[in-house]
């Protein structure tokens, strides 16, 4: 089976000197009840850059326009106990956007601090990746989850040059 292919978007601010990051509190399908990125499948014909602004659009009403996106690199994660939810996903950063968050049917957004993300509520595999691609580096990981398929087995990643 072929891992699915998705892409995430981590919208940046900086208010009162704090940067902030949006994610989402997820209120339907895969994550239900976990704080996550924003982001979802690549449907056919669509590029990664396309994907990541349609979703977004839906999941928070805020629009990016893909010359503003930041690569920032890969997550591949791999489910050992459910190879169905395999996933392959191309990171963005996006620090110019217009509109203000606002709840869909599947995300309830929020603005939290880089340096206090809600780990505890996150997937456990988002503390290997999401505070180093936060703070600028580029990389391309691969993430194992456990058979529980919450906590994670290993976590590998190869830095780009």
């Amino acid at each position: 089976m072929t891992a699915a292919a998705v892409t995430l978007c981590f919208l940046l601010r900086t208010v009162d000197g704090e940067a902030q990051v949006l994610l989402g509190w997820k209120k339907t399908g895969f994550g239900t009840g976990k704080v996550v990125g924003i982001g979802g499948h690549v449907e056919a014909g669509e590029t990664t850059a396309q994907a990541i602004c349609r979703e977004v659009m839906e999941e928070s009403g805020i629009t990016v326009l893909q010359g503003d996106l930041i690569p920032a690199g890969t997550v591949d994660f791999v489910f050992p106990a459910r190879p169905d939810w395999d996933m392959a996903t191309m990171v963005y950063l996006c620090r110019t956007f217009s509109g203000d968050a606002r709840e869909s049917e599947e995300i309830a957004p929020h603005w939290y601090p880089e340096k206090r993300l809600p780990e505890e509520q996150m997937w456990a595999d988002a503390v290997h990746w999401l505070p180093a691609f936060l703070a600028g580096e580029r990389a391309d990981w691969r993430i194992v989850m456990n058979p529980d398929n919450e906590t994670v087995a290993s976590s590998t990643r190869t830095l780009r040059t």
